[in-house]
């Protein structure tokens, strides 16, 4: 029995220490190992946000947060690096953006004021903007739009026109009067049109209702294939028509006019939001008269 190296509440030996006490003495000494790596390591080790402070320049202060904000908006080739090189990367251009930006204040200030104030405030809308446009649409608005401007209201037919373009209504007539002597249509284009598409005897391509200025395209409809019309004003100047081909425009399904679709749509909601924004905000415009050519004098924000 006294040979026992068991150990009891009242008989300790130094196997029995070790064999019971050791787990302990363990556990321990992690605790004190933690306790000092939280009350003596550096706080920017353990606790960091967005206003921890990276860098100073002068007096701009670098964070955390730019650094972040940054790399929010980088491109998916750059996001893919290692956190190690981007974050060294991003802090070293934000560190060479404000050297330059502290001396360029310091220089000449008053002529980056009015750019500096458009800059933010362009870039605040933007920002606005693009959560607008980045909003889910549903399938059901889609669908609903594209019944209505597609499948309904869109022309099947499209038009293959050429023109003679001259600046008034004598040319015009002049050249109305050639073509009645049999005078080749495309030939006096390309002598006679002033417009870009004289070269190319006059040919406009083709194209669909909506596309022309209504004069012209009022032209362009009671005309039968192979007609000329009589000579047409519109603020281009004074046009002679002639209608070349008509066929069917065939209509895009919903999937090949789906990014057309959605592009519309969130033009029209970001159209809807800056109408609200304007009806909930307090615009005062000045009633000072201002000639509109002082715009061009950039030596008033010089001084």
């Amino acid at each position: 029995m006294y040979g026992d190296v068991r150990c009891d509440l009242f008989r300790v030996n130094a196997k029995c220490f070790l064999t019971f006490w050791r787990p302990v003495m363990k556990k321990l000494l992690m605790s004190a190992y933690l306790s000092f790596i939280i009350f003596f390591l550096p706080s920017n080790v353990i606790s960091q946000d967005a206003n921890t402070i990276l860098a100073t320049v002068g007096e701009t202060k670098i964070t955390l947060g730019h650094v972040i904000a940054l790399q929010s908006r980088l491109t998916t080739q750059y996001k893919n690096l290692d956190d190690s090189t981007l974050f060294s990367g991003i802090l070293d251009q934000l560190i060479q953006q404000a050297v330059v930006a502290e001396n360029v204040k310091k220089r000449n200030f008053s002529e980056i004021k009015y750019e500096y104030e458009n800059q933010v405030r362009t870039y605040l809308a933007n920002l606005h903007i693009e959560k607008i446009t980045l909003r889910k649409l549903s399938e059901t608005r889609i669908k609903e739009f594209y019944e209505s401007q597609y499948k309904a209201s869109r022309s099947s037919k499209e038009f293959n026109a050429s023109h003679i373009l001259l600046e008034t209504e004598s040319e015009a007539l002049e050249v109305q009067s050639m073509l009645r002597e049999s005078k080749d249509f495309s030939e006096l284009a390309k002598t006679r049109s002033t417009g870009p598409s004289g070269p190319n005897g006059g040919n406009l391509g083709w194209f669909s209702k909506g596309m022309m200025v209504p004069p012209f395209e009022k032209a362009v409809l009671v005309l039968k294939v192979g007609e000329i019309s009589d000579p047409i004003q519109t603020q281009y100047g004074w046009h002679i028509i002639k209608l070349v081909d008509v066929r069917e425009k065939a209509i895009p399904t919903l999937d090949e006019a789906r990014s057309e679709i959605e592009q519309a749509l969130r033009q029209e909601d970001v159209k809807i939001e800056i109408q609200s924004l304007t009806s909930k905000t307090k615009v005062i415009r000045s009633e000072i008269s201002i000639d509109p050519s002082i715009i061009r004098n950039t030596e008033l924000i010089s001084k």
